[in-house]
């Protein structure tokens, strides 16, 4: 700043003394609002008073408030801290170590220590005050603070492939009592912030007047300190719920002071707790984190009474505007030419089912955050399926597969115990005979469709026919689909035959087939 006359300085003080404003003040002595207020702060920090100023000197006071221009002489130059303090604001990837060892030290080699230039650095800061913060107090319901927690963790893992998967946590907190909530998502993409807000709304119960995003793209296209260009999705769901978007300045973290405090608890008290956790969906990992904070809110707050949940009960809850009737709904739309012979339909990486019908035909996909429907091209909807992002990769309706799909889905579905259990239930033979034959092969499957051939007599024979034929065949020693099937269609199950527990044991009768002595 330009240095005032003496006279200047002291009629300020004066002024001040008079309980003056400083915009009154700088009226008076012809100067700007913000020249008064830096002559007042040099002179307390200087300890300058009024009654002091009009005995002294006009170099005295010159001096002792411009001692940079009037005091003594550094031996060494001044780095210009102004122009640093800019580009350590204007860059994350600059820091004070690398101003003074990549430029300071290289034109001033005799120049201050890296300690020493520290400490004048904040010496300045605290001369112009670079460090003071502006008291925020927040209004009990009003602004909703969101950002996403920088750190993710590897916790849900895919049970078919055993792929791990990066959970990212979206986060908010609430006005006065910072009532927090949080929802893992897969990645940080639109439809997964829209529906986290969405999510938000119904955890509080009710809607905020402002949201305070930070300037990430899903919330605002191209930054700008007086008019920011909102995401054109994000601007529909604030207009559906009558919001206001205020993002935070860039770099400027006490606008969100906050969710900037809230996510450093929570990535204590929360991820810290999820680590080692491994989770099979993300909708059980989100149960868990629900649970976990309805334990965290009742913590007492270190320096306030109260705690988050009480304090947003009380403060915070009251001053919420009621939800609409209609839940915003933001989906994204993708147009399927023609459905494959498969008559499954790609969305990201997961295949979705139509009705087989439609083979051939075009079909629509609104792809929502946590599920998929599929259209016809008459407008009228074929299929609502569960979204997936992790697990098999064909999400299958049944009612959608034609009748012999659905018969081989069916039999791929069966094992050991299910047509034990259903043998059980036509005869004790069918039983036995069904046992030995899982049992007769080195990979059970390999004897399913014998099994479902087996079971699948009684609905042509009766329960009681197969029965016997059953006992008829391990009576014979002879424990197989053929054997079977010849006794039932010559009807020589009716042959009266003696089986006890030690059939199994009885010699095989001779017959031509039979190569007698071969072995021996």
């Amino acid at each position: 700043m330009r240095c005032l006359e003496t006279m200047k300085v002291t009629e300020i003080l004066r002024l001040r003394d008079m309980e003056l404003n400083l915009r009154d003040i700088a009226s008076a002595v012809g100067c700007s609002k913000t020249t008064v207020g830096e002559i007042l702060t040099r002179c307390k920090n200087c300890g300058l008073t009024y009654e002091e100023a009009v005995k002294l000197s006009s170099k005295r006071i010159n001096e002792l408030i411009y001692p940079d221009s009037f005091g003594r002489k550094q031996s060494k130059d001044e780095p210009d801290w102004e122009s640093i303090y800019t580009r350590l604001t204007s860059s994350r990837r600059i820091n004070l170590l690398y101003i003074w060892e990549q430029e300071y030290r290289n034109d001033n080699p005799d120049g201050y220590s890296y300690s020493y230039f520290c400490a004048k650095f904040n010496e300045w800061k605290d001369s112009t005050g670079k460090k003071v913060v502006l008291p925020q107090e927040r209004e009990p319901g009003k602004e909703l603070f969101i950002d996403w927690i920088g750190d993710t963790l590897p916790c849900v893992t895919d049970y078919d492939t055993g792929v791990v998967h990066e959970a990212h946590f979206f986060v908010t907190t609430l006005g006065d009592s910072s009532y927090p909530f949080v929802e893992a998502f897969p990645d940080e993409t639109q439809i997964n912030w829209n529906q986290a807000h969405i999510d938000a709304f119904e955890w509080y119960g009710g809607l905020p007047k402002i949201l305070k995003p930070d300037n990430c793209k899903t919330a605002v296209i191209h930054t700008n300190l007086y008019d920011p260009e909102i995401n054109h999705s994000y601007r529909d769901l604030a207009r559906h719920y009558q919001l206001a978007i205020i993002p935070t300045r860039v770099r400027k973290p006490r606008d969100k002071a906050t969710v900037e405090s809230g996510v450093g608890w929570l990535e204590t008290w929360l991820l810290e707790w999820l680590k080692g956790k491994i989770y099979y969906s993300f909708t059980a990992l989100n149960h868990d984190i629900k649970d976990r904070l309805l334990e965290l809110v009742e913590r007492p707050f270190q320096h306030r009474p109260g705690s988050r949940i009480s304090n947003f009960l009380e403060l915070d809850k009251p001053a919420l505007r009621p939800l609409p009737k209609d839940q915003y709904e933001y989906y994204e739309t993708l147009q399927i030419k023609s459905v494959p012979n498969n008559y499954h339909v790609q969305c990201d990486t997961f295949y979705y089912s139509v009705p087989y019908s439609l083979y051939k035909k075009t079909v629509t996909i609104h792809a929502y955050a946590k599920k998929i429907e599929i259209f016809d091209d008459k407008g009228d909807r074929v299929a609502i399926h569960v979204r997936r992002f992790s697990g098999r990769k064909y999400v299958t309706d049944e009612q959608h597969m034609p009748t012999n799909h659905r018969a081989v889905r069916e039999f791929n579905k069966y094992d050991g115990a299910h047509y034990r259990y259903r043998a059980s239930n036509i005869g004790q033979y069918v039983l036995r005979f069904v046992d030995t034959l899982l049992k007769s092969v080195e990979f059970e499957e390999q004897a399913y469709k014998s099994c479902m051939a087996v079971v699948n007599f009684s609905k042509q024979y009766g329960n009681i026919k197969v029965d016997n034929a059953c006992k008829k065949a391990l009576s014979l020693n002879s424990v197989n689909y053929t054997t079977l099937k010849n006794i039932l269609k010559n009807n020589q199950d009716k042959k009266p035959v003696n089986v006890d527990q030690s059939d199994a044991d009885t010699p095989t009768p001779n017959h031509e087939n039979l190569r007698i002595g071969e072995w021996e």
